[in-house]
């Protein structure tokens, strides 16, 4: 909770602490391409942090395998919720197809404003809805 509230903070200081020239929009082209860059950072940490911890759980497995881990003990070590990892990469597809499409529709739309970030927000909105569509009938 504290992460998301240090990160919603750093988002709204980035947009109320600014000393240009507002566009008529509302939201100048730094305060847009800083906001972005942030973005597109925190995208890329989460990332890597899967990554990561995708190879430390491997090796966790590799160790315990090695070792000869009485068989109770490795089960309950190595026991992983299916539901939460099941379509992690239809997830990061749905993620990064809707930023995809949002940039791309940004991009025929100039200048940038305000409806570029509406539209960046309507479309991850937009992707996350349909990965929650797709697990809720791949369910069944």
């Amino acid at each position: 909770m504290k992460k998301n509230l240090s990160f919603l903070c750093l988002l709204t200081v980035s947009c109320t602490v600014q000393a240009q020239e507002v566009t008529a929009s509302g939201v100048g082209e730094d305060v847009f391409n800083i906001t972005a860059s942030i973005f597109t950072l925190a995208l890329m940490m989460l990332f890597v942090l899967a990554v990561m911890k995708r190879i430390l759980d491997h090796r966790i497995k590799k160790r315990i395998v090695e070792k000869g881990v009485p068989e109770s003990v490795a089960s309950a070590l190595l026991h992983v919720n299916p539901k939460e990892d099941r379509n992690n990469n239809i997830k990061w597809f749905a993620i990064l197809m809707g930023i995809g499409i949002a940039l791309t529709i940004i991009h025929y739309n100039l200048p940038l404003g305000i409806h570029s970030l509406a539209t960046m927000a309507f479309c991850v909105a937009g992707s996350f809805l349909s990965y929650f569509f797709f697990s809720k009938y791949s369910e069944k």
